[in-house]
């Protein structure tokens, strides 16, 4: 079994404020098409990221969306419970339709947010639960997402664990790409 965990940035790292933002295309563009060569090698059986607005709930609308076209099942875990407690009443709705379309949900936690440990177990459980990740990521800006990267390169020292790095020139690549696939023919005979 191939589970993978998929994190990267905040929707706000990346600009992203509103769900018609065309950077949001981009990303489950490269998203989509990384998941599908991971399937069609035989490489993933299950999607597994968290709830945070940005790459985490695109990556797993992106499963959602790609599983009836292949077998891969896509769950969503939160560090603690009342996870989107915070969040406006949109975001909570969102994550509300999401959580009901995933495979599974859990919280490694039972309890509401008490402390940075409930966040450090989270993510040691993310990384003994999974066999490998894919980050949207660049090293050059870090943000929030340097934790999870750092702990999993840490923990690639002494573990045999994948980490694909999806960086800024790979989503260029990628908007191009689509652009292209998009759109309609120009050339006249």
């Amino acid at each position: 079994m191939q589970r993978l965990w998929v994190t990267g940035y905040r929707s706000y790292e990346l600009g992203v404020f509103g769900d018609k933002d065309p950077k949001i295309t981009v990303i489950k563009y490269a998203l989509k098409n990384y998941f599908k060569s991971l399937l069609e090698e035989g490489e993933l059986d299950w999607i597994i990221t968290g709830a945070n607005l940005g790459i985490e709930q695109w990556a797993a609308e992106v499963g959602v969306e790609i599983r009836d076209e292949y077998p891969v099942r896509i769950s969503m875990m939160t560090p603690y419970e009342e996870f989107s407690s915070r969040w406006n009443e949109n975001n909570q709705s969102k994550f509300l339709n999401l959580k009901n379309q995933v495979d599974f949900f859990a919280s490694t936690s039972n309890t509401p947010y008490q402390s940075p440990v409930q966040l450090r177990n989270y993510q040691n459980f993310m990384l003994t639960h999974t066999d490998r990740a894919v980050m949207i990521y660049d090293e050059e800006h870090p943000g929030k997402p340097k934790y999870d990267y750092n702990l999993i390169n840490n923990y690639r020292e002494n573990h045999d664990y994948q980490l694909d790095l999806i960086d800024f020139y790979d989503l260029q690549d990628a908007a191009e790409e689509y652009e292209e696939a998009n759109s309609p023919n120009n050339f006249i005979e």
